[in-house]
């Protein structure tokens, strides 16, 4: 993944948690890696809570250090990658203070990127005002979530921003999308005869992607009050996940193959009927509980949290794909806060064998499995069932692990280092195009609406448990359940 390519990397919201846990950092191991980046790269700091670039330098060493290598800091990586950051101090309101980072940028060579992590009500002034300056040619622009709070909102952002950069300048980005495990997942299935003919209905029972959080909103009750967690998680990167493992395969990797088949996904998720969203979707809201020995609190009583909210902080769905590989087979999605557990994993479940002549445990539903781990730990197992050792015929559940580094010297990238690294290089493949965040807007508001509309609460769940016990009745229905409770 080497570069020779000269690049400018601007960063708006340079100040912000974002840029300090993630950005940053995810630069930095591109830049400690050597030959990531090329040399002439350089990073333009975009904040206004700063005075010059000697003090947002002392900001950086505070608050991006602790965030980067697992393994410490290489502080002569450290000094040769600050000697790439400059900064121009911005109001972001103001139109004319533009000017400043056009002549900071004026005679560079090579490409640019602009990375918007900010606030999306800033994302359109931000686009307008660098069109103003002459900014928008040359250039990619880099798009956080979320883009909108509904699909018309998304698409007067989409439309605002595609007035001003090319749909090939733009970038929306997931980072679920550039994890390992995710690109595993794609050379499983497409780089090895072995699995294609078992991805179908045929052969899998059902399919569970989870992402859950132990985290509750910490400083950000503000946002996700006005939020919630299926626009926050569902709508994007639980949706993009669910597009990922159920396509068929592209005609080759480049940008566009692989998101079409991305999009037939989403534009072929059966509609829910209004009536019978109650049936197939469970929001719950957490109260106060333990989690790993410490109290915490109720959401309501959060900062920023109004206390009669009725804001979702965990959703459980059940999808149905209509097109002939998926059809009958159940998706169950699932992503909360304040859960038993930090987790993000998917879990494909086959059938059962017909008929066993080694007793019921060969006939249990689960036994064949395969488990991608996205976090905390990026793994991927395939669960089958083993004779145990000793006298007769009994079977127990084993595993075979992809362990990455027995047959991998060098470590697994993050996924926000290997998308920057696309985005500085011109690779669209692992970012979202319009028309698909366009199909999960669609295929997620009648839940939005029906939410609305029905004024009911969400179910509440004790913090440190799985969430609201309607999500296991749900899956019970289909006869199956989550893979903790199995457990």
């Amino acid at each position: 993944m080497q570069t020779d390519s000269s690049f400018t990397f601007v960063l708006f919201g340079g100040t912000g948690d974002l840029s300090m846990r993630k950005i940053l950092p995810a630069l930095y191991e591109a830049h400690r890696a050597g030959g990531m980046l090329a040399d002439s790269g350089k990073i333009v700091a975009v904040a206004r809570h700063v005075a010059d670039r000697a003090d947002y330098l002392e900001w950086v060493n505070e608050h991006v250090k602790p965030h980067v290598s697992k393994n410490g800091v290489d502080e002569t990586a450290w000094a040769s990658f600050l000697d790439r950051i400059e900064f121009v101090k911005i109001d972001l309101g103001k139109a004319e203070d533009f000017a400043l980072l056009r002549d900071a940028l004026s005679g560079r060579p090579g490409i640019r990127v602009f990375y918007l992590a900010t606030g999306p009500s800033l994302f359109v002034p931000i686009c307008r005002a660098l069109a103003s300056v002459g900014l928008n040619e040359n250039s990619r622009i880099v798009l956080e979530k979320p883009l909108g709070y509904d699909l018309k909102s998304s698409n007067a952002i989409n439309d605002a921003v595609g007035e001003i950069f090319a749909e090939e300048q733009i970038y929306r980005i997931d980072h679920y999308l550039g994890k390992e495990p995710v690109q595993n997942l794609l050379a499983l299935r497409f780089g090895n005869v072995l699995f294609e003919p078992l991805w179908r209905r045929e052969w899998v029972e059902s399919i569970q992607i989870t992402i859950a959080e132990e985290l509750g909103v910490e400083a950000r009750g503000d946002f996700y009050d006005n939020t919630g967690a299926l626009r926050d998680m569902v709508q994007n990167h639980l949706l993009q996940l669910l597009s990922i493992v159920a396509m068929e395969p592209p005609h080759s990797m480049d940008s566009d193959s692989v998101r079409d088949e991305k999009l037939r996904v989403l534009r072929a998720l059966k509609p829910i009927d209004p009536r019978d969203i109650g049936k197939v979707a469970v929001r719950g809201q957490y109260h106060s509980g333990v989690i790993r020995g410490s109290a915490v609190p109720a959401y309501a009583t959060e900062p920023g949290v109004k206390p009669d909210s009725t804001t979702e902080t965990f959703v459980a769905v059940k999808v149905e794909i209509e097109n002939w590989r998926w059809a009958g087979v159940p998706f169950f999605l699932r992503t909360g806060k304040r859960l038993a557990d930090r987790v993000a994993e998917i879990v494909v479940n086959f059938r059962a064998v017909p008929h066993s002549a080694l007793g019921a445990s060969a006939l249990r539903g689960g036994a064949n499995r395969l488990v991608i781990r996205l976090q905390p730990n990026e793994t991927i197992r395939l669960y089958c069932l083993a004779k145990q050792p000793g006298e007769g015929m009994n079977l127990a559940s084993v595993h075979l692990d992809l362990a990455f580094d027995r047959f991998f010297r060098e470590g697994q990238m993050e996924a926000y280092q290997r998308l920057l690294l696309d985005v500085i290089n011109g690779r669209l493949a692992l970012f979202v195009r319009r028309d698909e965040q366009e199909a999960a807007w669609r295929w997620v508001e009648p839940i939005l609406d029906e939410w609305a509309a029905s004024h009911k609460p969400p179910k509440p769940y004790a913090a440190g448990t799985w969430g609201p016990a309607a999500a296991s009745a749900m899956l019970a229905q289909h006869d199956t359940c989550w893979l903790e409770e199995e457990n």
